[in-house]
This record gives C-alpha cells, sequence and structure tokens, in this order.
C-alpha cells in the first residue's frame, strides 16, 4: 500500500509540474492548485483511489485547452482565389463572398484597432452535395488555421455542445471544447455542420447554446459544464451549414448572414467529375487514367440516374461503382483497361 501511495504522490508532482508550466488564466491556474492541494490531502488519508481519477483527468482536459495559443491568419487574396477555384468549379458568386471575407481580415489585421475580434458570421444554405462543407474546409485552408467540425445531425441534447458536470461519473467537456483542444489553437474555423439536422426534442436547447456561441457578447466567456470556467472563443471563426431555415431559431438567424448555394447545371455536374471526382477515385484505386476510359456520350447517362439531382453526391457514388467494377474486370480477366460505352454502360451502372 506504501508504494501504491508513493507511486500515486509522484503522479500528482507531475500533475503540478505539468500544469506549473502551462500558460493559463490566473484563476484558472489557482483552481487547478487548489484541486491538487485537496488530491494530496485525499493521498494522506487515504481515500484517493476515485478522487484522483476525477481530478487528474479534470486537469489533463483544462491543460489540454489552448488559452493562448493561436495561429496567424494568410489574407493573401490571390492564393485564397488559388485555393477555391481548386476544390470548387462555378460558384463563383460563393467563392466573391469568400474572398469578400477574407479582404475584411486582411483590412482588419492592417488597422489593427485593438477593438474586439468581431468576424462576419456565414450560414451556407443548400441541399445535399452542394458543397457546403468543402467551402468550410477552403477557408480554412486559405486562412491557414486549423479547422474543427461539429457535425449536428442526430444530436440529441445541448449537453454535447456544453458538456456535463463532472460531479457525474464518466463526464468529459462538450464538443466545443474537445474540438479547440484536439486543433490546439484558440482561433480555428468552427464548422457547425447541419445545424438544422439536431433532434427534434432537444431543438430549441441547440438553438439556446448556438446563440451563446454566436453571440460575440458571450462568446469571450462560453461556460463548458465540465470545465466550469470561461473560455474565450471570441477569436475563432464561426461558419455554419444547412439545409434549410425552418427548424433553426430566429435568434440564430438574426446572428448569420446567410448565403444560397445554388444548384448544379448538368454539364457543371460533369466538368466537376471530370477534374475533381474521378482522378480521385482513380488514383485511390490504383488506376491509371489510361485504364479507364469513359465515352462522351456516356456522361449525360450517368449525370441523374434517378431524374433531378441538384447536387454531385449521387454522380460521386455512380462513378465510385464505375472504377470498383473496372478495378474487378481489370484484375480477374488481366485486361489492360475498361472502355464504357453506352452499349456497355449499364454494366457498369448501380441498380436502382
Amino acid at each position: 500500500m506504501t508504494d501504491y501511495k508513493q507511486v500515486l504522490q509522484q503522479e500528482i508532482q507531475d500533475l503540478r509540474d505539468e500544469s506549473s508550466k502551462a500558460d493559463l488564466p490566473e484563476e484558472m491556474r489557482e483552481k487547478v492548485d487548489k484541486e491538487i492541494v485537496s488530491l494530496e490531502r485525499s493521498v494522506e488519508l487515504g481515500s484517493y483511489d476515485e478522487k484522483y481519477e476525477k481530478v487528474s483527468r479534470y486537469i489533463h482536459w483544462v491543460l489540454s485547452i489552448p488559452w493562448v495559443k493561436e495561429t496567424t491568419d494568410t489574407t493573401d487574396l490571390q492564393k485564397a482565389k488559388e485555393i477555391f477555384d481548386k476544390h470548387h468549379y462555378g460558384m463563383q458568386e460563393v467563392k466573391d463572398r469568400f474572398l469578400e471575407y477574407i479582404s475584411v481580415l486582411n483590412l482588419r489585421g492592417k488597422q489593427s484597432t485593438g477593438e474586439g475580434f468581431k468576424a462576419p458570421i456565414l450560414l451556407l444554405v443548400g441541399l445535399v452535395g452542394t458543397g457546403k462543407t468543402t467551402f468550410a474546409y477552403s477557408l480554412a485552408e486559405a486562412l491557414g488555421r486549423e479547422l474543427v467540425r461539429i457535425p449536428f445531425g442526430g444530436m440529441g441534447s445541448a449537453k454535447e455542445l456544453r458538456g456535463n458536470s463532472r460531479l457525474l461519473l464518466g463526464s468529459e467537456p462538450g464538443k466545443v471544447i474537445k474540438g479547440i483542444s484536439e486543433a490546439g489553437v484558440k482561433n480555428p474555423v468552427i464548422l457547425l455542420d447541419e445545424i438544422d439536422r439536431g433532434a427534434e426534442d432537444a431543438n430549441m436547447d441547440l438553438m439556446g447554446v448556438l446563440v451563446e456561441l454566436l453571440d460575440p457578447a458571450q462568446n469571450h466567456a462560453f461556460t463548458d459544464s465540465y470545465i466550469d470556467y470561461p473560455v474565450d472563443l471570441s477569436h475563432c471563426i464561426f461558419l455554419a451549414t444547412a439545409n434549410n431555415t425552418t427548424k433553426i431559431a430566429t435568434a440564430v438567424m438574426d446572428r448569420m448572414e446567410k448565403i444560397t448555394m445554388p444548384s448544379y447545371t448538368d454539364n457543371e455536374k460533369i466538368e466537376i467529375a471530370k477534374q475533381y471526382i474521378l482522378p480521385g477515385l482513380l488514383k485511390d484505386a490504383g488506376l491509371k487514367p489510361e485504364q479507364f476510359i469513359l465515352k462522351e456520350d456516356v456522361w449525360k447517362m450517368i449525370t441523374r440516374p434517378l431524374g433531378y439531382d441538384m447536387g454531385i453526391r449521387t454522380l460521386q457514388r455512380t462513378l465510385m461503382g464505375a472504377v470498383r467494377k473496372a478495378v474487378r474486370i481489370i484484375v480477374e480477366r488481366d485486361f489492360e483497361k475498361v472502355v464504357i460505352t453506352k452499349e456497355n454502360a449499364k454494366i457498369f451502372m448501380p441498380r436502382y
């Protein structure tokens, strides 16, 4: 028992050393120090097992939060334009809005007024497959920021965002604190993905937390129930996506600027497939471009096999299946290449 006690004492000392090196707010440091002192007393009294687990876990989470560290924005418009063009075909109006967004950040940085950081909050609205989420990744890449994605699809409780009280067994911080801890910086791009798809019975509570996240008057002191200390999220850039806005509270909509994602024409889908989707699929499958030939008159057949489709997900899945079938034919029959024509296209098309 004495050896076990010594091990715990050493682990507590390690916690103290780790926290002393961390860049923490002064009040948070005092809170951590009190937790460590309380833990030491528990060890001396012999009632330390459960408390050590709870306290050490809490301190490790506190130390993982990037209280100070942040990245410096890259606001080179030409570079940003190249990144958006690399990842997105067409969508010029949406790209222009993002370039205007970066221009504002550029000018604010040069002015260095010292005022609080208040980046506009954009809400991308459009059906599945129109590139909403990809724009968030492009913005993060253009600015040189880390990206945190928080999916709302099926989210059943606001506690998933805000965390649970650490008094409850097995508690952890919510997705917001977990996200910035994983990113390692206090100013990532935070993508609130599909905010209209939370569980129906939790929607009101989720909208309440969203108001707190998106309101500059509140997000400088966001309090996670587990950490129980305000964390400054005002340096983050928030970006949200939704399929539609019917379930989004007015108070949330008032804090965002809505951008409607246009649908793709058939010709745009074909160009996207040729330039972006198919090359990646062939590379992942280990095929050379000359081993998979899709005749021009086949593209129209596979672009909308189920009728009108606003996005490109169906086309992407169709191509993915065609590439897999081609790989099997090449391997099984020792073919040098596969050529898909109008006559044999049904072999490579999914059966609906």
